[in-house]
């Protein structure tokens, strides 16, 4: 094998010489430079990028915040109108409860004076047919006619005695 003959170690190493030299120039000159400028883009791109995901996650976090403040001015609007309302419906009720009890007494204090009126009537009524069951039993009893003046008194004083 040639590569292995000594005679030939100075011409092939000066090829080595030769080829490494043009290679490191065309790689130094040509290659690096469009290598370093596309990695150079790639890392200021993450870096954008890594940018704008700071402002965008500082914006949500705000955003995250002015809407649990809404919401929570939300939920004490709606606490208070409820409880206002509430106390509304409660008001109304109870000022309901008092005009139906105060009709309610009324019509009790006026029924009432109705059964007091009819009863008074009947009372007058009973004495009237008691007095005349009383004279005409008595005189069918005892065959006396009786005057109506003491029969009546009769009748009351017996009324009277059963209240």
């Amino acid at each position: 094998m040639p590569q292995f003959d000594p005679t030939f170690y100075a011409t092939q190493l000066f090829w080595l010489c030769v080829t490494f030299v043009l290679l490191y120039l065309l790689m130094s000159t040509m290659a690096m430079p469009k290598i370093g400028a596309v990695l150079e883009e790639r890392q200021r791109r993450i870096d954008d990028n890594l940018d704008k995901a700071g402002q965008l996650k500082a914006e949500a976090e705000a955003a995250i915040a002015l809407y649990e403040k809404a919401l929570a001015e939300s939920r004490a609007q709606a606490q208070d109108l409820l409880r206002h309302s509430a106390e509304t419906l409660s008001k109304q009720a109870e000022e309901r409860q008092k005009q139906l009890g105060e009709r309610l007494a009324g019509q009790v204090k006026a029924g009432e004076a109705r059964i007091n009126a009819a009863k008074e009537q009947a009372l007058a009524h009973v004495r009237g047919i008691a007095t005349e069951v009383a004279k005409s039993t008595a005189a069918k009893l005892t065959g006396v006619t009786l005057d109506d003046s003491k029969v009546s008194a009769a009748v009351s004083a017996v009324l009277e005695e059963g209240r």
